[in-house]
């Protein structure tokens, strides 16, 4: 057996922000993938996944029972593969902030979930929030707590755009330009980041009057704009915008960014070469970056890894 692969994805912009109803903007990354798989011999390397696995159905059981109307599964199928070897064969980084958990949900989802919400259906909005609120459940099991937006991403294969927690549509994105110089890439930062922690640390600041007045005013102020310039593409206020996003980002949110880019952070600010953001909750993983000149980016991280992940 070999299920659908279902694609990592890149939160734009909205990281925290659509906790307290920022806009966002995802979309998919075709780049790392993920795909149910049946391991016979069950041998040592999918182990791991497979006993994951095994933990996540008792807890399916456990949502589909307390809240039937919600969702159920066939759970008799899910538990018949998890002991005959199912695991889940992955190219996405685990806590690099590129929807790994995402995409495993997406899969058992789409493989047992019954009287599921198909891709092919007329997606309207209430069919779309219903998913979200179902993946949040399913996704809980990894990190807490899940707004939903990665296995949604992931499962539908499509940008998504948030415009407020009960208010999200599929978004058509601006084509990519092949040669243009303008790109986002991602960084990374050689290490991985937890979600939990990160999102518990943003819970305690959240109590500040101070923090919260920031997060209105600028953070979610910019992220809207970064937003709406995007889906526009105008470049030029786009550019604007982020630079301002990434100065609040550096002020206001140092323990999610590691300490050793700090520093790489304001330059890029000082120098207008890139502007870095946070990919997901931070804390390790990947950063997100924005050029308006790649090949001045690229030179001015030439001791980084840089992978483009769209073409303005």
């Amino acid at each position: 057996m070999r299920g659908p692969l279902f694609y990592s994805k890149i939160l734009l912009f909205g990281e925290y922000g659509i906790i307290k109803d920022s806009k966002g903007l995802s979309i998919p990354y075709n780049f790392y993938n993920g795909a149910l798989k049946i391991d016979v011999h069950h041998t040592i390397s999918t182990h791991k996944s497979n006993a994951s696995l095994k933990r996540f159905a008792e807890y399916l059981e456990t949502i589909q029972t307390e809240n039937p109307k919600l969702v159920s599964f066939d759970m008799d199928a899910l538990k018949k593969d998890v002991e005959n070897g199912l695991y889940f064969d992955s190219s996405i980084p685990q806590g690099y902030g590129v929807g790994s958990s995402g995409a495993l949900v997406a899969a058992i989802y789409d493989k047992y979930a019954k009287d599921k919400i198909t891709v092919l259906e007329n997606l309207t909005r209430e069919k779309l929030l219903s998913l979200k609120a179902i993946f949040a459940e399913m996704e809980s099991f990894f990190h807490g707590k899940s707004s939903g937006l990665d296995p949604l991403n992931s499962y539908l294969s499509l940008p998504i755009l948030i415009n407020s927690k009960d208010n999200i549509e599929p978004a058509g994105i601006p084509s990519q330009t092949e040669n243009g110089k303008g790109a986002v890439f991602l960084l990374d930062s050689g290490s991985t980041g937890e979600t939990a922690p990160m999102v518990q640390i943003f819970m305690e600041s959240m109590k500040q009057e101070g923090f919260r007045n920031m997060l209105k005013d600028q953070f979610v102020k910019h992220t809207d704009a970064c937003v709406d310039d995007f889906l526009k593409g105008d470049v030029k206020s786009l550019f604007g915008n982020i630079k301002q996003l990434s100065k609040v980002v550096l002020d206001n949110f140092k323990p999610m960014i590691p300490a050793q880019f700090h520093k790489l952070w304001k330059n890029g600010i000082d120098s207008n070469a890139y502007y870095l953001k946070l990919c997901g909750s931070g804390g390790g993983g990947y950063m997100l970056g924005f050029t308006e000149d790649i090949d001045k980016a690229r030179t001015a991280l030439k001791d980084y890894k840089l992978e483009v992940v769209y073409s303005f």
